[in-house]
């Protein structure tokens, strides 16, 4: 490779997504606001359509203990969707998810060497989503909480209610 070429004129080899090309050059990187990861806007040698990829450090594996006992890879594409879903429809913009979700996996980074269980990412998340949004808070609860009844479902809005930093909100 030429000395002192800039990244944008170099080609890397990254299938490209519509026409399955394996060479793409790099038009623009920019790391996250964390420095977790590199985002890259790529352009297609052949078809000249533009893609996104992200770089990430390549993680110890961290495994998600289920309830049932199982023991699954932690997927971080998981518990992207698991949110994403939680804030359908509510003014949490895609920056944000991913922020919460890249603050949560790297809190469970820090504070698990190989195991953890599904329920403590699962409060994790709640504490997150309560920040954030309540109609989402109370979706992802829903779901993660496997409420039995209406009962239960209303002493969940009930308790978020009478929290002294939501008075203001009603």
């Amino acid at each position: 490779m030429r000395a002192n070429v800039k990244q944008s004129d170099r080609v890397i080899i990254m299938r490209c997504p519509y026409c399955n090309e394996m060479e793409s050059r790099v038009v623009d990187s920019r790391a996250s606001e964390d420095g977790s990861s590199i985002r890259r806007r790529r352009e297609c040698n052949l078809c000249k359509r533009r893609f996104t990829t992200y770089e990430r450090l390549e993680e110890k594996p961290l495994l998600v203990i289920k309830r049932g006992g199982t023991r699954e890879q932690f997927s971080r594409e998981k518990l992207l969707n698991g949110i994403t879903r939680a804030c359908e429809k509510r003014p949490v913009s895609m920056e944000k998810i991913e922020a919460l979700v890249a603050e949560i996996e790297r809190n469970l980074r820090d504070e698990y060497d190989r195991e953890v269980s599904s329920m403590i990412i699962g409060e994790k998340v709640m504490d997150k989503l309560k920040e954030t949004d309540d109609v989402a808070y109370v979706r992802f609860a829903s779901v993660y909480r496997q409420f039995a009844d209406v009962n239960s479902f209303i002493k969940t809005i009930e308790q978020l209610k009478n929290q002294p930093d939501d008075i203001e909100k009603n």
